[in-house]
């Protein structure tokens, strides 16, 4: 039952002789059944009902209720609505500010409804009155069966049963029960006045049987009793369980307005139970709320102004506030997570595959712990955005760290709490800044980082990065656990030679190699424009660059493996085109290769030039920068001297041995290449490698250096529509190298026709663009020997006969 029944309105009862027309405006409900003389308040919404009310008020007020059968239908059609309702009067009608209406009503009586009829978006429908003895006069004095007399006392005694044990007896109410003796106005009170659903109501409203609808009624009164006794019982059960708890709250709460009242009072006790509110909320585990909560006792004990107390108040704040089991949802919608990264980044298959298979592991494993990735590429390939988009895909937080320079091992691990304004690490910081402990956290530059006598962090960065140990990360400030295993690392480096092998083997590594010139092209007419575009607040039809313009952007103004320079040369472009708007000029503008160098000047990149002819001593070699790939013309020199070897080009240690390998390499070619014995210790060579002001180291050159050496020597020309890379060793094998996408790109950039790359690099062959497979024949070989044969043509000249046996010939000549 409700709180407190409803109470008939005698007046409107007594009037039998009110003329009730046989057809009335309908207005279905949701929700509720109206019995006869029952007075309640409706809000009426639709435009369909609207309309019902308003033709009742214009005639004799009186309107049709009848309940839906489905609460969820907007617009319920005629077999959609229960046949018996009530005919209700609308006594009071109130116009709401946001169109809706609201109306006061009392049932008249019961109504079968006979026919509908469709008027301007509402029913009308014709009626006809269900009489019932509940239309008769309320007479006290009349005499009832004793069976019906039982029933009625039953059903009062009942209710108020279930009003004491909600508590809102009142003698009033008692004495509204008390005053009614026919059955159908009394099954109607109650029945109304029921927590039932609407088909049950309803059955009880189409029963015209005074006696039968009261029996129903009582039946529902015994199980809401049943319902009632047993809510009171847990509810008791329950007061007596947090008995205890109460007053303890109600004497801390005496004792608080004791001591306002003696001027004791201050803000510590409120600060304290927002703490204890706080670890209740946090969900930590056991060990770390148990900890939390001894100092939270400590600090409760200690003087306000206690230096400990505020370094206390910090520790604690921040042990509240991480993110202990507050996890964001994954998106594990496979094909939602492809739209996602492709719409975000060109091509980086690998990436996107590694990425995509986590999830659908994911979605099968839901314990799964999170992969420690590490993308490697030159800079401006799209490390960073990739691990933002990412975190798009899998509906996760993205935060970021830079390690590049990082030299202190408390910038990971935190100070202890005995420093002053000592703080926890940038792990644990980053995860408080995320407030959620599964994010995608990106560690930029992890090939940077510094190691002196401040400490080593890649050292500390072990236990971050080891999915067997990071479940339990432990932070110097906090000196707890920390689980770090939902965390999805992901580090970036240019390259891997500078990462400790310890952390490396850590990691998953990727990489990210160079993009091409047509990749390049596709990226900046897909994603670079248009953001520039709209950047620099230009449209889209105030610039067209062609395709041809973009390419001599991308050869002739920069030099990188990324998008970096490119991008920002486009800005330039649409910056200059701004102010020319600015100025007055009308776009479109059109860029092309003709007039770009009015918007970025004279071209600061110049490709290789190509070789004229096939020169002697002059081999092409490929190498790899953090650019992406280059090629080097490295010379040879043979003249008269002492056996001297010279090297010049701002060589590195390991290029330098690897010409004194080509060296001793080309001596045991002496027979092969009829040199004399004595040839070596009577010439000095020289070896250069142009570029002078540029830095160059690598065993990759060790083939390109003994070519150009045996060339020199052997005076055979080096074709030079061919390039080579590999390392070299003293029995001639070549060795495999890195790179060698980047370098066969490069090779093409150069107008190179062959490239002559190790056998041992047959598999990364397959990483190479298809484009440039196209245009480009690679060669592999699995010795020096190999590649001479197909570098060197026919010799031109003789060979110079330098050594002993040159000087007896002079000798003889100048006797004669």
């Amino acid at each position: 039952m409700q709180d407190e029944p409803k109470k008939p309105d005698i007046d409107i009862m007594a009037e039998n002789d009110m003329t009730i027309p046989n057809e009335l405006p309908l207005l279905p409900v949701r929700d509720i059944v109206v019995f006869p003389f029952m007075i309640l308040p409706l809000f009426v919404g639709r435009t369909s009902s609207i309309k019902a009310v308003e033709e009742a008020i214009e005639k004799d007020k009186l309107i049709m209720l009848a309940a839906q059968k489905d609460q969820t239908v907007e617009n319920p059609k005629s077999d959609e609505i229960y046949n018996v309702g009530t005919v209700a009067m609308i006594m009071r009608m109130l116009k709401l500010p946001d169109g809706r209406i609201k109306i006061l009503i009392q049932g008249v009586g019961k109504a079968d409804i006979i026919e509908y009829t469709e008027k301007e978006n509402f029913y009308k429908v014709k009626i006809e009155l269900i009489k019932t003895q509940t239309t008769e006069d309320n007479i006290p004095d009349k005499e009832l069966p004793l069976e019906i007399e039982a029933l009625m006392r039953n059903v009062k005694e009942q209710s108020e049963n279930i009003l004491s044990l909600r508590g809102v007896l009142s003698s009033d109410i008692m004495a509204i029960l008390n005053s009614i003796n026919v059955p159908g106005r009394l099954a109607d009170l109650v029945a109304s006045n029921l927590r039932l659903k609407t088909p049950e109501s309803q059955l009880i409203l189409e029963t015209a049987d005074d006696v039968e609808r009261l029996k129903l009624v009582n039946e529902h009164l015994r199980k809401e009793l049943e319902v009632s006794t047993m809510q009171a019982k847990i509810q008791s059960v329950a007061k007596e369980e947090i008995g205890k708890t109460q007053r303890d709250y109600f004497l801390r709460e005496q004792m608080r307005a004791i001591k306002k009242e003696l001027g004791d009072f201050d803000e510590r006790s409120e600060e304290i139970d927002e703490y204890k509110e706080k670890i209740s909320k946090a969900r930590m585990p056991k060990d770390v709320e148990q900890e939390t909560k001894k100092h939270l006792a400590r600090f409760e004990q200690m003087h306000p102004d206690a230096a400990e107390a505020s370094m206390l108040r910090t520790y604690i704040e921040w042990l509240v506030e991480l993110p202990w089991s507050k996890s964001t949802r994954d998106k594990l919608d496979i094909k939602e997570a492809k739209n996602v990264l492709d719409e975000d980044h060109y091509n980086l298959k690998k990436v996107k595959d590694r990425i995509l298979e986590y999830l659908a592991v994911r979605k099968l494993n839901k314990k799964m712990k999170g992969p420690i990735l590490c993308f490697v590429g030159p800079p401006g390939v799209g490390k960073t955005s990739l691990g933002r988009s990412i975190a798009k895909a899998m509906g996760r937080k993205f935060i970021r760290i830079s390690l590049g320079g990082l030299r202190d091992e408390a910038e990971i691990r935190g100070h202890r709490r005995t420093y002053i304004g000592a703080l926890p690490g940038r792990i644990i910081q980053s995860i408080k800044q995320a407030e959620s402990n599964n994010p995608v956290f990106m560690m930029d530059e992890i090939d940077k980082i510094g190691n002196d006598f401040r400490g080593d962090p890649a050292s500390a960065l072990l236990e971050v990065l080891d999915p067997e140990q990071n479940n339990s990360f432990s932070d110097h400030y906090l000196n707890l656990p920390f689980d770090l295993s939902k965390v999805m690392f992901i580090t970036t480096a240019n390259h891997t030679d500078t990462i400790p092998s310890a952390l490396l083997d850590r990691m998953e590594i990727i990489e990210i190699s160079g993009y091409t010139d047509e990749e390049k092209l596709k990226i900046a007419n897909r994603y670079l424009n248009p953001r520039q575009i709209k950047e620099n607040g230009l449209k889209k039809n105030m610039i067209d660059i062609s395709d041809q313009t973009i390419l001599k952007i991308i050869n002739q103004y920069t030099f990188e493996a990324g998008l970096r320079n490119l991008e920002r040369e486009i800005g330039t472009i649409c910056r200059k085109i701004a102010k020319k708007i600015a100025e007055g000029e009308k776009p479109p503008f059109k860029i092309t290769k003709a007039n770009l160098h009015k918007y970025l000047g004279i071209p600061s990149q110049f490709p290789e030039e190509e070789l004229e002819s096939d020169l002697i001593g002059v081999s092409t070699g490929l190498a790899w920068t953090q650019a992406g790939g280059d090629i080097l013309r490295i010379e040879a020199c043979i003249m008269p001297g002492k056996g001297n070897l010279t090297i010049t080009g701002q060589l590195g240690d390991v290029m330098r041995e690897s010409a004194q390998a080509a060296l001793s390499y080309a001596r045991t070619l002496s027979e092969d290449y009829n040199i004399p014995d004595d040839y070596f210790e009577e010439v000095d060579i020289h070896i250069h490698v142009p570029a002078g002001a540029i830095p160059k180291d690598g065993p990759s050159a060790g083939v390109t250096m003994t070519t150009a050496l045996i060339s020199a020597i052997t005076s055979r020309p080096v074709r030079r529509d061919l390039a080579m890379t590999g390392e070299i060793t003293l029995r001639g094998r070549v060795m495999p190298i890195g790179g060698l996408k980047e370098k066969s790109l490069a090779a093409l950039r150069a107008k190179i026709k062959t490239i002559i790359v190790p056998s041992q690099n047959k598999k990364d062959i397959e990483e190479v663009p298809k484009i440039v497979k196209k245009k480009l024949e690679i060669i592999t070989a699995e010795t020096m020997k190999e590649i001479l044969k197909e570098a060197l043509l026919e010799p031109i000249k003789p060979l110079r006969k330098i050594g002993k046996s040159s000087k007896k010939s002079k000798t003889k000549k100048s006797e004669k």
